[in-house]
């Protein structure tokens, strides 16, 4: 049991949190044309605890290029390999993933299509509890995407 005083002192410390990125694979907001403001994710290390906040991400390249335009398919799968890429950098994998929000351009359209590539790629990683999930139907932020997803992974440090 921690004693009232200690408890106190931790809760004044400062949360650590940092950006994520993965330079190699998805280029940085600030990097766009029209630079934006945010950051890929965000790291929270709480009480042997990584909370890792992946921003809404979608089949942009390494060059900040939107890539497979209109492929709906292609773009689920580079988008979750974007993803995938973000989490590796923290020494995460989809396993540690408990949550994803994934928006679609156009719902009625390409949720079927969007389910299979996600169910296919899921599968592969022998995802077993899936994450939870929420599927809305957005504007997204260039007109040439069709899905974007954002996640939450949890996952234990050494500390």
């Amino acid at each position: 049991m921690i004693d009232p005083e200690t408890l106190k002192q931790l809760a004044a410390l400062p949360i650590a949190k940092r950006a994520i990125s993965c330079p190699e694979t998805l280029n940085e907001a600030y990097d766009y044309e029209r630079p934006s403001s945010f950051s890929r994710g965000m790291r929270i290390d709480l009480c042997g605890l990584a909370i890792l906040l992946i921003s809404g991400t979608a089949s942009i390249d390494e060059h900040g290029r939107s890539v497979h335009a209109g492929d709906l398919r292609a773009q689920t799968r580079r988008t979750f390999l974007n993803i995938k890429k973000l989490l590796e950098s923290e020494g995460a994998t989809w396993k540690d993933v408990v949550r994803t929000t994934c928006y679609l351009k156009d719902m009625e359209r390409d949720y079927a299509a969007f389910n299979e590539e996600r169910t296919a790629f899921y599968k592969a990683e022998r995802l077993d509890p899936l994450p939870a999930s929420t599927g809305i139907q957005a504007t997204l932020c260039r007109p040439e995407l069709l899905v974007e997803i954002e996640a939450i992974a949890i996952l234990r440090t050494a500390s």
